[in-house]
């Protein structure tokens, strides 16, 4: 619009868009720009006095409904000393009196609070009491002091803290009221205090961990070590606290559709939302119509922001056992982002047709404002599928669960049909207590409602990278090569050294590789084939060409669906914005001329979380096996190295070395092309997938070292070598051995003097 609106069109507008009446919201909807903003501000001035408009824009909700995590102020204790808060958001109510009433629940190691202060916390409705909510702290707003991870010493005057970061060889200093009674030796976590000068910095520690080689310290010893940043900047926190809900505005109203979220039931973030209905469209008999909504995340996060810097050089979330690092910070990856159950939230949503078959027809991309129905978990939702609803579940079941289960029915068709790799890999699960040990390990439970999301999570993104290369727009695949020829050849060896066989000599499909696992299923020789299978594949990466996925068997594929924590997805995303034109926050020129370093960049950021990950989990085993050294296991060769074996032991997952000294009483040749080691004399062969029994030796829960003594072989000694002493081996006693060095050394020492 070239003319400026008169008050009564400005009046109307906001009748009409209730909620949407700031300033900037104004100027947007009726395309003031330039200098003409000056004359808007003025009359908008002259409105405000007629209480027309609000200073500043608010969050619209229904009544008494908090998200799960909320910003609050914090109100005077009463009468019991109690700390309550109210919530720093438009609720709905009538008045003041009518504000939830939230009680502070302070955990240990909190950093006091007085009032006045705005905090971060996540809310847990509660019944039957005087107030409606509990709050746990989850950080102060306005505060973002500088952190530090190290070994406390204890000195005359208070301790030293000795970082752990390498390179890093400053101290920090404590003072003697600030140790928080931190014992000398512990890990703590501490936060500088006072202002920054010469000299080693001033600390307060915040949180005593224990023992550096005990649990509740193993996640932040693997996140430092691998440089993941876990430490917002100040102006990243700053710009993440100022992030206010989006408007309705020009977006597509989908408040009324009956989307639910589906998630492991302790998931972090909840950035992806489904719907199926039955296709109303002659045409397409048996066919369905599948919603995919996911956070709109770009809203948020605009390009060249501090917050786009600082998710750029993380790439992605990083998740552990007891905690995760985040690429957005809490306020919005825990909140504005996550799509919480029956709270307005901002969307990027794709439409989606498939034929009886389950292959997809048509896509629509818009830019919308959803309202979840329901935050559902996996085990939840297969419950009810099975007649096992709940209070929850149990409303949903038919218009929105059966639905789905009806479409996925379908896709299941396409995907039989397109044969993508079906590698079966369970996948084990570590089970915390509150301080931190591993109380289990056990196989992750798998439903078809996991399979149901990762089937129209996949439809998504294959419809984001079809919509994008159709409008020509750069974007960021996701690619998985085929197999090296030297990786296949190995892969052909091992099937047919287990009476199998991979065909040779014609273009390699997945057909070929799950044709290969579907004859070694149910056999001895399944779990050796489908771990041999994986490690022939390449790892996937990020690129702006188009190399195809071979893994899942498609042409055109790109992530879409989780922008909360990849990086990838928020390119994506604004890929789409700029091609449908929804606004000034799609790609940039700047990330269109970097996106191949944005590429290696995101794609390195994963393959660190993804080895930090890993130690996590060996260090937590470790630490959970310390107490069972000498105890034996059942497990399965995993590898084979020259210098040993790697054994993955059946009860935990954990992988074990069995080194070369310890194999029989014989000399091991190490057939590499064959990936096996050769009994010099017996001829015995050992190799990937044989069944062992081994004896812990060594457990090292700083490292994450597994160290095993081979006992039997498929059931059976070793066969005895030139010796003739029997085979099975005898394992080293290390008391015995350091006594024995212990005497040599003084005996030298004797012979000195």
């Amino acid at each position: 619009m070239n003319r400026l609106p008169t008050k009564d069109e400005i009046r109307q507008w906001i009748v009409e868009n209730p909620g949407l009446s700031a300033k900037r919201d104004i100027a947007k909807a009726f395309g003031v720009k330039g200098d003409a903003r000056i004359d808007l501000k003025r009359m908008l001035k002259e409105l405000e006095s007629e209480g027309v408009v609000e200073k500043k824009a608010r969050r619209f909700r229904d009544p008494g409904a908090l998200p799960p995590v909320s910003v609050l102020l914090v109100l005077p204790p009463d009468s019991n000393g109690d700390l309550f808060a109210r919530p720093l958001e438009d609720t709905g109510e009538e008045g003041p009196e009518d504000t939830p009433r939230i009680l502070i629940v302070p955990q240990k190691g909190d950093p006091a609070l007085a009032a006045g202060m705005k905090i971060l916390a996540r809310l847990a409705p509660v019944a039957g009491e005087d107030h409606s909510y509990q709050a746990r702290l989850i950080r102060a707003l306005g505060s973002n002091p500088l952190k530090v991870l190290g070994v406390f010493r204890v000195s005359a005057e208070g301790g030293r803290i000795v970082p752990i970061d390498k390179g890093v060889d400053k101290e920090w200093k404590v003072a003697r009221d600030h140790t928080g009674d931190a014992r000398d030796g512990e890990l703590v976590e501490a936060e500088q205090i006072g202002p920054k000068r010469l000299g080693l910095p001033q600390a307060r520690i915040t949180a005593r961990l224990g023992d550096p080689t005990g649990p509740r310290a193993v996640s932040l010893i693997a996140i430092h070590q691998h440089g993941i940043p876990d430490q917002f900047p100040d102006a990243v926190i700053a710009e993440a606290d100022r992030a206010e809900a989006a408007p309705l505005g020009k977006r597509e109203d989908l408040r009324l559709l009956p989307l639910v979220t589906i998630d492991p039931v302790d998931a972090r973030d909840r950035d992806d939302a489904v719907l199926a209905l039955p296709d109303p469209d002659p045409k397409n008999p048996g066919g369905h119509v599948i919603w995919v909504a996911i956070a709109d995340v770009a809203y948020y996060v605009r390009p060249g922001s501090a917050l786009d810097r600082e998710a750029r050089k993380r790439g992605n979330s990083s998740y552990f056992p007891d905690r995760v690092v985040p690429m957005l910070p809490d306020v919005l990856s825990g909140d504005l982002c996550s799509l919480h159950e029956h709270v307005d939230r901002a969307c990027m949503a794709v439409e989606m047709r498939i034929d009886a078959h389950g292959n997809k027809i048509a896509h629509r991309f818009t830019r919308a404002l959803m309202r979840s129905q329901g935050s559902l978990h996996y085990a939840q939702v297969q419950a009810a599928i099975d007649g096992q609803a709940d209070d929850k579940t149990a409303p949903l079941l038919e218009p929105v669960l059966q639905p789905l289960y009806a479409a996925y029915a379908a896709l299941k068709l396409a995907r039989a049909a397109r044969q993508p790799l079906d590698l079966e890999l369970p996948e084990r699960k570590i089970e915390l207590s509150e301080d931190g040990k591993v109380t289990s390990v056990a196989f992750k439970d798998r439903y078809d409602a996991h399979k149901l999301i990762e089937e129209c999570m996949i439809l998504a993104n294959v419809a984001a990278a079809e919509e994008l290369v159709r409008l020509k727009r750069p974007l960021l695949f996701r690619v998985h090569e085929e197999p090296t020829t030297e990786k296949l050849d190995l892969l052909r060896e091992v099937a047919e050294a287990s009476g199998f066989t991979l065909a040779k000599g014609q273009v390699l499909k997945t057909a070929h590789l799950n044709r290969l696992l579907s004859q070694a299923q149910d056999t001895e020789f399944d779990e050796l084939l489908n771990i041999s299978t994986l490690r022939s594949m390449p790892q996937a990466y990020y690129n702006a060409e188009n190399f195809g996925h071979f893994g899942l068997a498609l042409r055109n594929y790109a992530h879409f669906t989780s922008p909360i924590r990849r990086y990838s997805d928020l390119i994506v995303h604004r890929a789409l914005i700029a091609g449908h034109g929804w606004g000034e926050d799609g790609l940039s020129a700047w990330d269109v001329e970097n996106l191949d370093e944005t590429a290696k960049l995101i794609s390195e950021t994963e393959r660190r979380s993804m080895m930090a990950e890993r130690d996590t989990t060996d260090r937590y085993l470790a630490a959970y096996l310390a107490d069972r050294v000498g105890s034996e296991f059942k497990g399965r060769i995993s590898g084979v190295q020259r210098f040993g074996l790697f054994v993955k032991l059946d009860e935990t997952g954990a992988d074990g070395l069995v080194p070369i000294r310890s194999v029989g009483r014989e000399f091991f040749h190490f057939d590499q092309d064959r990936q096996m080691l050769v009994g010099s004399d017996s001829g015995v062969e050992i190799g990937i997938g044989q069944r062992v029994l081994v004896r812990l030796a060594e457990a090292s829960p700083m490292t994450g070292g597994l160290v095993l003594d081979l006992l039997t072989l498929e059931d059976q000694n070793l066969p005895s070598g030139r010796s003739g002493k029997p085979g099975r081996y005898q394992p080293r006693k290390p008391a015995a051995a350091k006594a024995k060095a212990d005497k040599l050394k003084r005996k030298v020492l004797r012979k000195r003097r």
